[in-house]
């Protein structure tokens, strides 16, 4: 049965996440001319893509894309999206309709990545602490970002179902007095002190900032690459409080999350901030802390934890969503 997209055609593929929109053009499961575009030089997601297929020559007929998926950094439930750490919002079917295309599929981004994991080369994963993964088990997802993403696969006979959530919005769990302490601060700014207040790029500012109340000294302005910088050059000991303190938390909710799924297949870490703290991850709790929960502490230290080095990950899974099962929203 025609699928009425002609076959010179591409499809069109974006990762639009609170800071950056990701752009790419799909052949078959293989993508090609990728553009990173930054979500504020932009005043809506048709703009950004329309700029992006400019870029590429998509846009003349028989070369401009009929279908697309999209991954949103936000929950997918109607055809009203609101992003949730940008201003964007619009009606999918709206959208489909100015981009004119027969087809257009969004799901949340970290259920895009969710997809991609089982199809990722080995060689880009890089091992956090031992164990190793039980085939044919639930497999866990995370990772920071400008907020913090959740998620995982269920198996269900032949395949992997992957979930939509807003687990990072869940409240944060904090293990000492000293964390307390961050915690009681923030709790002074903030009505809810969800995970993604402190387990994401904003988050590393946000406790670094708490930190330097407690110590009533008054904080730097400073971006998460800054403290982050500070803490590898050791210049800063808040900011390195603030690293080990975010890689501890950030262990405490992977850890919950593995018992949660039962995830024995695995965690796999994505985002954007870990694989930017070098050695500091590496030399932090983390692992630790992931492992911290009693008499439940070796069923935790047998479960292996990936960080994902592939460059653009969530492409993967977007490629997929054409063909695999899992939640998703056609827009009408």
């Amino acid at each position: 049965m025609s699928t009425g997209r002609p076959e010179t055609a591409p499809r069109l593929i974006a990762d639009i996440g609170g800071t950056n929109a990701r752009f790419a053009l799909l052949e078959g499961q293989e993508h090609r001319d990728e553009i990173v575009l930054k979500c504020a030089d932009y005043p809506d997601v048709v703009a950004a893509a329309e700029h992006y297929l400019q870029q590429v020559g998509a846009t003349a007929k028989g070369k401009r894309p009929q279908e697309a998926a999209v991954a949103i950094a936000g929950p997918i439930t109607g055809d009203l999206i609101r992003m949730t750490n940008h201003v964007w919002q619009f009606s999918a079917a709206r959208v489909r309709q100015q981009l004119g295309l027969s087809r257009m599929i969004f799901l949340n981004d970290f259920t895009a990545l969710a997809m991609a994991v089982r199809h990722l080369p080995q060689h880009e994963l890089e091992a956090i602490g031992g164990g190793r993964p039980v085939a044919n088990a639930p497999i866990a997802l995370i990772g920071p970002g400008t907020g913090l993403g959740v998620s995982g696969l269920i198996p269900a006979g032949p395949h992997f179902i992957p979930l939509q959530g807003e687990g990072g919005h869940a409240t944060l769990s904090v293990m000492n007095e000293r964390e307390m302490a961050v915690l009681r601060q923030l709790h002074q700014r903030f009505s809810h002190v969800s995970a993604e207040r402190v387990i994401s790029g904003p988050g590393l500012v946000n406790l670094y900032e708490a930190i330097s109340v407690i110590e009533r000294k008054v904080p730097d302005t400073l971006t998460p690459k800054e403290i982050t910088r500070r803490a590898n050059e050791s210049s800063c000991a808040r900011c390195m409080e603030a690293v080990s303190m975010f890689c501890a938390l950030f262990g405490t909710m992977a850890g919950n999350l593995v018992l949660t799924l039962g995830a024995v297949g695995g965690l796999y870490i994505g985002g954007g901030v870990v694989p930017h703290l070098g050695r500091l991850f590496k030399a932090s709790p983390f692992r630790d802390r992931f492992e911290d929960k009693g008499r439940y502490a070796e069923y935790l230290s047998a479960v292996p934890v990936y960080l994902i080095r592939t460059e653009l990950p969530a492409f993967v899974g977007l490629a997929r969503s054409f063909i695999d099962p899992g939640p998703r929203l056609e827009a009408e």
